[in-house]
């Protein structure tokens, strides 16, 4: 038990210092990481037969999607481009909500696609950002 803890404490401390030294577009690339890895928990708990961890997993999947990655749009700089992922974040939020009423793993994994698309794309917009950093 202690163990465990202190991976967590451990863990939580990782995440902060790279949230702290991170670009606005790394930290973008981090809500994906942690929406995508709350979906990969809920999925774990899906098979487990474990009803409230998931449904934790899933509101917390939930949150990062509602209250972190639509929360940052920026509808004046973004056009039709925020319009659109406005959209589809609004349609994961639902889908995952359908998934815990389900207890559907395919509504699981299409959500999760759906943020690994949408996390490469993001990572490349970041790597040219990088490169001049480096230089």
């Amino acid at each position: 038990m202690f163990a465990r803890s202190a991976a967590n404490t451990y863990s939580a401390i990782g995440v902060q210092t790279k949230a702290m030294s991170a670009s606005p577009t790394q930290l973008i690339g981090m809500l994906y990481d942690g929406a995508r890895a709350a979906i990969a928990r809920a999925k774990f708990h899906l098979e487990g037969g474990n009803i409230a961890a998931r449904g934790n997993a899933i509101s917390k999947a939930i949150d990062i999607i509602d209250n972190g990655l639509r929360a940052v749009l920026d509808h004046n700089a973004g056009g039709e481009i925020s319009a659109n992922l406005e959209s589809l974040y609004e349609y994961m939020v639902r889908r995952l909500l359908l998934a815990n009423l389900r207890s559907d793993a395919a509504l699981l994994a299409e959500v999760d696609t759906l943020l690994e698309s949408l996390a490469s794309a993001w990572a490349q917009i970041d790597e040219p950002q990088q490169a001049l950093q480096d230089n």
